[in-house]
């Protein structure tokens, strides 16, 4: 006999953003993996946590992966456990943090999975937090990238005991923070509400692509342009109603005037360039998050006179 399905409801995931507190153990490909077979959804993640570590984890739900090379770059933030191999004073502890803040050269450790290439990464904060004994705990902001385990490994070296970084947890991805986060086992109780017909709990835990995009200028489209820019088309001055300043080359976010995320673009001119003309290309789209059709089309094809778009 089967259970009684009567009130089970197929849910609808809109893209987005879940984020993830991830448990020591699995890889941050496992835990995504869960999220997406949870949600019935494709899903990606934006930066890799080892399987020791847990913390804020950023699940990109549908085709919110576009955002992926956004993502990835954004500054991370820890709570480290590092251990030293010998008694070190706390004054002393201050004292070389400070020389490790700002831009270091790293190499990745052994363990890594990537090449071992030198690179620079900055450290924007490093703060000793609590100590005892030969543990020292430490907060951390640096940028994406950056290899804590190899840091923990050059401050035992600048103190001259020796020291290895014990637990790591990820406080920090982006704009969110251990707030945002929640468990797996809170994902499945949620969508257990969602297929029972209360899909409140679960709305809540999916955040808007706009969250992750804060800091990035915007560019406000009128909408006789919008559905060009989601058939991939660049776009012009006159499609521009208002923009924040930009550099070229930058990243831009595009936006509907309702507010609505049309997508990324690479800016072609800067926007002091971009206010003095009349016409010519101004932002390359790079990711289109709208479905074309959305809004009706201001563009026309050859031979073909274009359609007004409507008020919406």
């Amino acid at each position: 006999m089967t259970g009684d399905t009567r009130n089970s409801r197929t849910i609808r995931v809109h893209p987005g953003l879940l984020v993830i507190d991830k448990p020591r153990g699995p890889s941050s490909h496992q835990v995504t993996a869960w999220a997406g077979e949870i949600l019935g959804v494709p899903v990606g993640h934006a930066g890799t946590l080892d399987p020791g570590v847990s913390g804020v984890l950023v699940v990109m739900l549908g085709s919110a992966v576009r955002l992926a090379p956004v993502l990835l770059a954004e500054d991370k933030a820890y709570v480290c456990s590092l251990r030293t191999h010998g008694d070190v004073p706390h004054d002393r502890m201050q004292s070389v943090l400070q020389e490790f803040s700002g831009r270091l050269y790293q190499r990745p450790p052994r363990k890594s999975a990537v090449a071992r290439n030198l690179r620079i990464r900055t450290v924007q904060e490093i703060e000793l937090l609590d100590f005892r004994g030969r543990t020292f705990l430490l907060k951390i902001r640096c940028d994406a990238g950056t290899y804590i385990r190899s840091l923990c490994h050059h401050i035992g070296l600048a103190l001259g005991t020796g020291a290895h970084m014990e637990e790591l947890r990820r406080t920090l991805s982006g704009n969110f923070g251990e707030r945002d986060a929640v468990t797996l086992q809170e994902l499945k109780d949620a969508v257990a509400f969602a297929e029972q017909g209360d899909p409140v709990l679960l709305e809540g835990m999916i955040r808007s692509p706009l969250e992750a995009l804060g800091g990035i200028p915007r560019v406000t489209i009128r909408d006789s342009a919008v559905d060009a820019v989601c058939h991939g088309a660049v776009l012009a001055r006159t499609g521009i109603v208002a923009s924040d300043r930009f550099d070229r080359g930058a990243t831009v976010v595009m936006m509907t005037g309702k507010g609505e995320l049309i997508g990324l673009g690479r800016s072609l001119v800067s926007s002091r360039e971009a206010e003095t003309m009349t016409h010519g290309l101004v932002v390359a789209p790079s990711s289109v998050f709208m479905q074309p059709g959305t809004y009706p089309r201001g563009w026309k094809k050859a031979g073909t006179p274009s359609r007004p778009a409507h008020k919406r």
